[in-house]
């Protein structure tokens, strides 16, 4: 009897906190198609593989996230009373062509069984106040992701060609040690979701501020930190820390504007990683865009903001983003511009940048297909590695074609065709990177829940 009022009772104090929760909402989007690409690596005439002047790639196959990476998330918001709610968001990247569903990076042509080792898209709690804004704490997209999403054509799909939002580039195309060192991701996945080198789209240990949109006008501010006082009685060149600071943050602001059929957005983020390495260690330079960091065993360090590729160690990286769009009823126009700029923290004289702008349309061809394209332009200068190599310039431009066939509001088809080249660099030495040509294209089913 006293089991069977227990029981009672438990249940009881659960329906109690079940309606204290005003809603939760399970989401997510699969995302599966065929994917190819058509790549070529020229060598040049300072850094060429001996007997491999030109290098092509062609990949294929059934592949999961070319649209949208498919994802599974859960979100949900309770009523605190007097205007006050809170809310949680838990997303995480999800393979649908893999053996293991929650697969690293959802992207990969076939299954690797590599695990959950970057599934989590989203991971954030909050408190939000009527009138006046919310706050939010965990990782996070930054604010820059929101706004390029709302002032492109292109729905920052993962299919090279878009300027902006890179995921289907890689931006460094070296030759070493007599093999081709980069691009790594494409040829093997064709897609490369974690190299989002045009900026960073989210970060850990982030506190974001959001104001509610008056006069139309929305701002957004955020800081990300992670320090760390680390000592070290014994140091070993390229595996243990000599001992100091341990220290990764960043902060960044946003602001959002829309009156009527006009959008337009600005934003700056700067995200800062320092680690300690004794003199003797001499890999302690940045690989930012499209790569991992070299210090192999000490690897977490690459991984600086929470995800791979998206910030290097011992580097400060800044980035500016501006962005328009106008609905001219037929057809939505936009324009985007960002620059990013990174320095050395181990010799300040060592810097590089990414610069782009890109123009870009959609439009509905009938109530059921839509079409969307864009083009554009900009420079890449690597960051030097040594002190016997230059950075050297290479101009880029990349274009997107695609169209969408809505079966319903959830569920519709797609067809999306980019391409992207990069000129041979004026550097010297390892920084004397290829000139490169791809393409990159996908068909395939999207469904949304």
């Amino acid at each position: 009897m006293k089991k069977s009022l227990l029981a009672v009772a438990a249940m009881g104090a659960f329906a109690t906190a079940a309606q204290a929760q005003s809603s939760v909402t399970v989401y997510g989007i699969l995302d599966v198609g065929y994917i190819g690409s058509n790549q070529i690596l020229a060598a040049n005439s300072t850094n060429a593989i001996s007997g491999q002047a030109i290098t092509k790639t062609t990949t294929g196959g059934i592949g999961s996230g070319a649209e949208s990476t498919s994802r599974l998330g859960f979100r949900g918001t309770e009523d605190l009373g007097g205007g006050s709610s809170a809310f949680f968001t838990l997303e995480v990247a999800v393979g649908a062509n893999d053996s293991n569903a929650l697969a690293s990076n959802g992207s990969s042509i076939a299954g690797n069984g590599t695990g959950v080792s970057n599934a989590n898209r989203q991971t954030f709690v909050g408190l939000k106040k009527n009138g006046l804004g919310q706050a939010s704490v965990g990782t996070q997209y930054t604010p820059m992701h929101t706004n390029v999403g709302m002032t492109s054509a292109n729905g920052q799909n993962n299919i090279m060609g878009d300027m902006i939002y890179t995921a289907g580039t890689t931006q460094s195309y070296t030759t070493t040690a007599g093999a081709i060192n980069s691009p790594t991701a494409q040829p093997s996945t064709v897609l490369a979701s974690s190299s989002n080198s045009g900026y960073t789209v989210r970060t850990g240990n982030m506190l974001l501020l959001q104001s509610e949109k008056m006069a139309g006008i929305t701002a957004q501010a955020f800081v990300t930190s992670n320090g760390m006082n680390n000592t070290q009685g014994t140091y070993t060149a390229g595996t243990n820390d000599a001992g100091g600071m341990n220290n990764r943050n960043g902060y960044g602001a946003a602001l959002n504007y829309t009156l009527d059929k006009f959008v337009a957005a600005a934003n700056y983020q700067t995200l800062k990683a320092v680690n300690p390495y004794g003199t003797g260690d001499t890999t302690t330079k940045a690989s930012v865009f499209g790569t991992t960091a070299t210090q192999s065993s000490d690897s977490g360090k690459a991984a600086a903001f929470g995800s791979s590729a998206q910030s290097g160690f011992n580097i400060q990286d800044t980035q500016y983003y501006v962005g328009a769009g106008y609905d001219f009823g037929i057809l939505k126009a936009y324009a985007q511009y960002i620059n990013r700029k990174y320095v050395s923290q181990v010799n300040p004289s060592w810097t590089g940048s990414r610069t782009a702008q890109q123009i870009g349309v959609k439009g509905n061809i009938t109530p059921t297909v839509d079409a969307f394209a864009s083009i554009g332009n900009g420079s890449y200068t690597a960051i030097q590695d040594s002190s016997s190599s230059v950075p050297g310039k290479q101009n880029i431009i990349g274009y997107q074609l695609g169209s969408n066939y809505y079966l319903s509001k959830r569920t519709n088809l797609y067809a999306i065709f980019g391409g992207y080249g990069a000129s041979t660099s004026t550097g010297t030495g390892s920084m004397a990177n290829n000139a490169y040509n791809g393409n990159n294209y996908a068909v395939g089913l999207r469904h949304t829940f």
